[in-house]
């Protein structure tokens, strides 16, 4: 009797124990699905996310080049050729008594005579020997264009006498009279002085900066 008894107590002590084992494991396993539960819900909350920029490294894309102006640049070079002709008559326009001149329109006469005593300083001059007409034509278009728009008011232009042209015929010379006369910036222009280069160059008067009529400079 006293080991059947012994042995019901032992099969209770293992069951008790397997028992418990069980509730442990159990709880185990639910700690472990609440835990999963919780980080599930975290990542649901926050989302995808993306690591930051890092913040000290140096910002090595080239800058983009400057636009080119290209549409103006047309403008003023189609300007500048219509503006300048080969074929106009100046004749008319010009004063060739001993030293040649020209005056706008309602220009006085003290105008030409100033300029040709050295009452205004030359403040820039350019120089066309060597050049081709239509070289020419293009520089003393651009010069006189860029030294009008810097206000500058008188300049010398350097043609030469034609010495070097096929027949010493002055070619370059009278265009360069046509070019002047044509360009509504030009007041008005004398033959140089000798010591200033004589018949090979005209000193020539600009308009002011913004004037918008001609008259007595």
């Amino acid at each position: 009797m006293g080991s059947l008894a012994d042995l019901k107590r032992l099969k209770k002590e293992i069951d008790a124990a397997a028992a418990k084992a069980q509730a442990e494991k159990a709880a185990a396993a639910l700690a472990a699905k609440r835990q999963a539960a919780a980080r599930n819900l975290f990542q649901a909350a926050i989302g995808k996310v993306k690591p930051l920029p890092p913040t000290d490294l140096a910002d090595l894309k080239p800058a983009p080049p400057a636009p080119v102006p290209l549409q103006h640049q047309r403008d003023e070079a189609a300007a500048l050729q219509e503006s300048i002709s080969d074929e106009v008559d100046v004749t008319t326009l010009l004063d060739t008594d001993e030293h040649l001149s020209f005056r706008r329109p309602g220009v006085g006469l003290d105008v030409a005579q100033k300029l040709r005593k050295g009452k205004w300083s030359i403040q820039r001059q350019i120089d066309l020997h060597g050049l081709r007409s239509d070289e020419a034509r293009e520089a003393l278009g651009s010069f006189i264009r860029e030294a009008h728009k810097q206000g500058i008011r008188c300049v010398r232009v350097v043609h030469g006498k034609g010495l070097g042209s096929p027949g010493k015929a002055p070619v370059l010379k009278e265009k360069v009279h046509r070019w002047l006369v044509q360009k509504a910036e030009v007041v008005a222009f004398v033959q140089a002085q000798p010591a200033q280069g004589g018949a090979g160059a005209l000193v020539v008067l600009l308009q002011p900066v913004r004037r918008g009529t001609h008259g007595a400079a």
